[in-house]
């Protein structure tokens, strides 16, 4: 158990832009900092962080808290898993007893499981580092691999002895039950004889996000032929192959500064890529490509690079791991390496410098490597070649953009030496075969529609033209941006009465809302967020506010805020005129605060209106290029009716909000 005091200091150490700077591209507006939420897919930024505050805060999601509850979110750890997490990061020692046989028995299983495969991976580095055994095989295999003492020690590099029980016994005896040791796949029974996995091999601990121990990749050293050359950890409650990638908790900041992320065969690739300095390679661990591998990297970045082995027989059998980082819309390129060389022999050849420009120069996008590859095979067969044009377009199929799939699908055309139409309209055929089945499997047994339109009868008239006011309106919301947060700096915490309400409620007392309340809900809500930097780091500040359920005062609100939206808000809140008195006169004029409601809804409500109408101004666009193109546009036309149908929603609350 970590103690209160322990506690308390990891979470004034431990600082919200540093902890998700490391998972979340940041950049800074006012006050906070904004980046795309780790935890939902967007392409718009709508997840903000609150350095003054500690806090982050997701207005598409949901998702709030402080840096604990983000490392607990994020790398689906437990609370004492995410303290200990940020107390290594800010190297904040917590003292903790050896672990003894009831200490082990009072953690939870899934703690219990980290806890042993830490303890393996120090036995396995001590045996490499000190024992006779380790030091001339372990050690001097991977001296002999060019790797530095230093290198060795960052990737926990280790050995195991050539005992049948050497692991399992020196674990017993520190007090670790056998149970854990035969879950987590260390220790094997078979016919009442115990002994231990791995045995007479070097030894790679493979890593979680966090850079927690949860398996191990094993390389043989001596001439077997009934032992297996490499040999990995089984699937075990905190080890999932298709879910992992080796290196990859020492990659992630590189991939998030680069932009890109290198993927090679083999844990030496990664070891002997990170000694040649490029940190920002991962390897699939042994495995096929996954899904689940490929939206992992896909946190940081959409840019992967393949690297292949010059002389690798299985390259052609990988393709199908590429055509699924298509799949999820990811960009990817190729590079080959010379024959005999691999990303472990050629990092050791040539500089840094070197490495990166052969990495630049040899990259080729994986439509163009593909086509290549394969089109050594057809020898001037027809059958073959065009057997091979149907396996290219059934891969251009897969990626999930428009725009790219007409881009690659010219690319082919020069290639494969064919009419663009005629590569068009197969590609149009599998993917009215695809759409069909996706309908078929979501109707469960319903007719499917049709997933392509000879016209455009079921539309309005004005479906793609835009009216005046919308046209007039442009697409800027600084205005409306501007008016929330000065009503919010005026009248923060006054109240008034929910629309509708009177309607709902005609005999009994109304119920009300602070304006705050109201904007930063209606706000978050439908995801909207402020283009201007200074209006956006103000809105932070007063969602800090609900959050901590904060009275509001003008003075010491403006008081506390950075200098560089401090000006802005004593400009918002100073009025440079004072309205006449023409009560006098007879004239009545009515304040904000005597019309509350509508000086509350009505900025909130138009700027949900201009957010719907660039939306579906998108839309419009990606509907033209598709039909231009010949690709076929229906999930489009749904996305723009369920526009309309907001839309139609939003004029109907304005038109109750005003009235003329």
């Amino acid at each position: 158990m970590i103690n209160n005091e322990t506690k308390e200091r990891i979470l004034e150490t431990a600082r919200i832009e540093e902890v998700v700077g490391e998972f979340v591209i940041l950049k800074r507006r006012g006050s906070s900092m904004i980046g795309l939420c780790p935890f939902h897919n967007e392409r718009t930024p709508s997840f903000t962080v609150s350095p003054a505050k500690g806090f982050f805060k997701c207005f598409g999601c949901g998702k709030a808290g402080d840096s604990v509850t983000f490392i607990m979110e994020h790398e689906h750890l437990t609370f004492p898993e995410s303290l200990r997490y940020l107390a290594n990061k800010y190297q904040i020692e917590i003292e903790e007893e050896a672990p003894s046989q009831e200490m082990v028995e009072a953690q939870s299983q899934r703690e219990s499981l980290f806890v042993v495969m830490t303890y393996a991976q120090k036995y396995f580095s001590e045996n490499l580092i000190n024992s006779d055994e380790g030091k001339a095989i372990g050690l001097s295999y991977f001296r002999e691999r060019g790797f530095t003492d230093e290198i060795i020690k960052k990737f926990d590099l280790g050995y195991a002895l050539d005992k049948w029980d050497g692991l399992t016994k020196s674990a017993q005896e520190e007090g670790f039950q056998l149970d854990y040791l035969l879950k987590t796949g260390l220790t094997i029974v078979n016919e009442e004889k115990i002994y231990d996995r791995f045995r007479g091999r070097v030894i790679f601990p493979i890593t979680n996000l966090t850079g927690r121990v949860i398996a191990f990749g094993a390389r043989i050293l001596k001439t077997d032929p009934k032992s297996p050359k490499y040999l990995n950890s089984p699937e075990t409650e905190i080890y999932h192959k298709s879910k992992s990638l080796y290196g990859i908790s020492h990659a992630k900041k590189s991939i998030i500064v680069n932009d890109a992320c290198y993927l090679v065969e083999g844990y030496t690739d990664v070891v002997s890529m990170h000694q040649a300095g490029i940190e920002n390679v991962v390897a699939s661990s042994g495995t096929a490509l996954t899904v689940e591998q490929i939206r992992l990297i896909g946190r940081y970045t959409k840019n992967i690079t393949v690297l292949y082995d010059g002389d690798s027989a299985g390259i052609k059998a990988s393709l199908r791991g590429i055509d699924l980082i298509l799949e999820e819309g990811m960009n990817v390129r190729v590079v080959l390496f010379p024959d005999g060389e691999d990303p472990d022999s050629y990092s050791k050849k040539v500089s840094t410098t070197e490495l990166l420009d052969f990495l630049k120069v040899q990259a080729v996008d994986f439509i163009s490597f593909k086509t290549k590859l394969l089109l050594a095979d057809t020898a001037g067969d027809p059958i073959k070649k065009a057997n091979l044009v149907r396996d290219i377009i059934e891969t251009i199929a897969k990626v999930p953009d428009a725009i790219s799939r007409a881009a690659y699908l010219r690319q082919t055309s020069v290639l494969m030496e064919m009419a663009e139409t005629v590569l068009l309209g197969e590609l149009n055929k599998i993917l009215t075969k695809s759409l069909k089945k996706q309908r078929e499997e979501l109707n469960t047994g319903q007719s499917s529609t049709p997933s392509s339109r000879s016209n455009n009868d079921e539309l309005p008239a004005d479906f793609f033209e835009p009216t005046e006011e919308e046209i007039s309106a442009e697409l800027d919301t600084f205005s409306q941006e501007e008016e929330i947060i000065r009503i919010l700096l005026h009248y923060a915490d006054d109240v008034f009465v929910i629309p509708g309400s009177v309607a709902e409620h005609p005999n009994a007392e109304m119920p009300t809302i602070k304006v705050k309340d109201f904007i930063v809900a209606e706000l978050s809500e439908d995801g909207i967020h402020f283009s201007n930097e200074i209006y956006a780091g103000l809105l932070a500040e007063f969602i800090v506010q609900v959050e901590q359920n904060l009275s509001y005062d003008a003075q010491s609100f403006i008081q506390q805020l950075e200098p560089t939206i401090k000006a802005t808000a004593i400009t918002l809140v100073t009025s440079s005129y004072e309205l006449a008195n023409w009560a006098e006169r007879g004239i009545p004029v009515r304040t904000d605060r005597q019309q509350l409601h509508r000086a509350v809804i009505d900025p909130v409500i138009y700027l949900k209106k201009k957010q719907i109408y660039k939306m579906r101004k998108e839309i419009q666009e990606s509907i033209r290029i598709r039909e231009a193109t010949g690709i076929f546009y229906d999930d489009l036309i749904e996305r723009q009716r369920d526009l309309e149908e907001i839309q139609k929603e939003i004029n109907k609350y304005t038109n109750t909000v005003i009235q003329r």
